[in-house]
């Protein structure tokens, strides 16, 4: 872990570059560290997914944005971060900061020509249930070398 998972209305997908989005986030959580100076996330669980929702329904269904001038079309992306437990307050919270700053980036300029609302929920487990199996970690956790 971490896992971003970016729900987004279908129409955002031929707007803005998501998997630009996804990859500078996954950036943003691979840059962060703790207050020791520790990486918060290993690299090889780092993962970050877009599913653009092709049949979606946002508000008033655009009456609001016509009325005032607009054309109506609205659009939504919804980012939910999973981490697990062990992860201090202040760490938590500026992980959150700097998704929202690269969330809000990445957005400006297609804010500028629709109306688009942006939420981020981050979500610490509780875990019932944690299996993992990867060939992924071993990538950037080599086995110690063995003394001669």
């Amino acid at each position: 872990m971490p896992h971003l998972v970016i729900l987004c209305s279908g129409n955002l997908d031929a707007r803005t570059d998501l998997s630009l989005l996804c990859r500078s986030l996954a950036d943003t959580l691979l840059a962060q560290h703790d207050e020791a100076g520790k990486a918060v996330f290993p690299p090889g669980g780092t993962r970050v997914l877009a599913y653009p929702a092709p049949h979606f329904a946002i508000s008033d269904g655009g009456a609001a944005g016509r009325s005032a001038g607009g054309d109506g079309n609205y659009g939504f992306a919804y980012l939910n971060l999973r981490m697990g437990r062990g992860r201090s307050a202040a760490v938590q919270q500026g992980v959150g900061q700097a998704l929202m700053a690269v969330a809000q980036a990445h957005f400006a300029p297609l804010m500028a020509a629709m109306h688009v609302g942006v939420t981020l929920q981050i979500d610490v487990g509780a875990e019932v249930f944690d299996a993992k199996h990867s060939t992924l970690h071993p990538l950037f956790n080599p086995p110690d070398p063995k003394p001669d």
